[in-house]
């Protein structure tokens, strides 16, 4: 079964608690503390798999938890680490946030990794605490929760070559015939449901093709089932465009021109991106009556529309075109060396601009990055915000780890993480921002009263 698209919630493995314990010994009346730190939880990570072709494996199941840490143990035992969760998807995924619809990530590359959510901190032993006055603490802090993400994954197929048309044009037996791919066919529209992977070999050269479900008028906006793939076509290095010679299903007589300007005009509105992408057009069933001057026809508008570009490579000036037929063979040869030649060519040009990009990237890093350190100004440990009637709220991730991982039932630790307010300048922010006695004071779920000077 293929599916393109899931949603999963994915949520971190909590940290462990660290532990509070002393060094009890016959001979060793007045041991100091011994309590170990708890484990980290695991992570959650989505790795490339090349060996799957589908998201079908979370059809049904969308939750995901990674592995919690384990507490910390007396005797400096320290907790276990949680267990990192690794995801396999296919080799095109897309990565969403559910919510804001940013992208996380891209996962183009075998065996690639993408940290979703970290696992949280495990809590630290009570010997982390000792100071030259407080030499047996009697507190530890708690784990960090795990955190939680909703995703939306979508897979875009990696093709070089994308098979696009109106439906019942011929692609799956074209694709069945270039290729050991075997799709349904059948002469009714919409025969194909998913889209169909092939390797195509010619000589010592080979490129992969993707036949994607027939496109209609109207697809982009939702109508009939390419909408539905015309993600696929996007990662593409050409369109081969399939126009039917025979003048439609059945016995229609449709216009090969205004075929050809539907599903073009599909593309481009799906992207703009797919306006400069090089393209193939191909007639298929040049074997059937009157197919030879349907050609003619759609052979002329492609040369009237070629671009007027003395700059442009020799084989760019104008689509090329090509009138086969799947059922007899004819014509196919020539449209296979062609599209091999094509492939090539553009693989080299993507390598080229490849490797310049990663010059420039170098050069960036060796030469703008310490300029860019050297202007970078440290960010706060916490931010505070005036709410109005005297509520002020604390944010900040280093100054809410502190809040979550505190025992608030010990009141040894309670002043452990008061003394750490002050080291940060939490009550020096709060009087500027206009903090006074009684005024309430908010971090996380957590209220204080504001006393200066306490």
């Amino acid at each position: 079964m293929f599916l393109d698209q899931v949603s999963l919630y994915l949520k971190s493995g909590d940290g462990g608690a660290g532990c509070k314990s002393f060094r009890r010994e016959k001979h060793v009346p007045k041991g100091g503390p011994d309590g170990g730190d708890g484990g980290n939880g695991g992570s959650v990570y989505l790795v490339a798999d090349a060996s799957l072709s589908s998201l079908v494996d979370y059809r049904f199941k969308h939750h995901f938890v990674a592995e919690r840490g384990t507490h910390g143990k007396g005797s400096n035992m320290d907790g276990a680490n949680g267990e990192d969760l690794l995801l396999p998807v296919p080799v095109g995924t897309v990565v969403h946030d559910m919510y804001s619809n940013e992208v996380l990530g891209d996962l183009v590359i075998d065996g690639q990794r993408l940290l979703i959510v970290e696992g949280g901190h495990g809590g630290r032993g009570n010997p982390h605490f000792t100071t030259s006055v407080r030499r047996a603490p009697a507190f530890a802090e708690l784990g960090e929760p795990g955190k939680e993400r909703d995703l939306r994954l979508e897979l875009k197929l990696l093709a070089d070559v994308a098979l696009v048309g109106m439906p019942s044009v011929g692609k799956s037996s074209l694709i069945a015939k270039m290729s050991a791919a075997r799709p349904k066919i059948a002469d009714y529209p919409f025969t194909t449901l998913i889209p169909n992977l092939g390797v195509v070999k010619v000589g010592d050269r080979s490129f992969v093709a993707a036949d994607v479900p027939g496109l209609i008028e109207g697809a982009h906006e939702g109508k009939g089932l390419g909408h539905a793939f015309l993600r696929h076509i996007e990662r593409s290095a050409l369109i081969m465009h399939i126009v039917d010679l025979a003048g439609g299903f059945e016995g229609e007589d449709r216009d090969v021109v205004e075929d050809y300007k539907i599903i073009e005009n599909e593309l481009v509105q799906h992207t703009a991106e797919l306006v400069d992408r090089p393209r193939i057009v191909v007639g298929n069933k040049i074997d059937v009556e009157g197919a030879h001057e349907r050609s003619e026809q759609l052979q002329a508008y492609l040369e009237s529309i070629a671009p007027d570009d003395e700059f442009r490579p020799e084989r760019e000036r104008q689509l090329p075109y090509f009138a086969i037929s799947t059922l007899t063979g004819e014509g196919l040869d020539a449209l296979l060396r062609y599209t091999a030649d094509r492939v090539h060519d553009l693989r080299v040009q993507a390598a080229a601009i490849d490797a310049a990009k990663r010059e420039e990237d170098q050069f960036e890093a060796k030469y703008i990055h310490r300029e860019k350190l050297a202007q970078r100004v440290e960010k706060e440990p916490f931010q505070v915000s005036n709410l109005g009637g005297g509520v002020f709220q604390v944010s900040g991730d280093v100054i809410e780890r502190m809040v979550i991982q505190t025992e608030w039932d010990n009141e040894e630790a309670i002043l452990w993480l008061q003394g750490r307010f002050a080291k940060l300048g939490l009550e020096k922010e709060l009087l500027a921002k206009g903090a006074r006695d009684g005024d309430t004071i908010r971090i996380l779920d957590r209220e204080f009263e504001f006393e200066a000077g306490a």
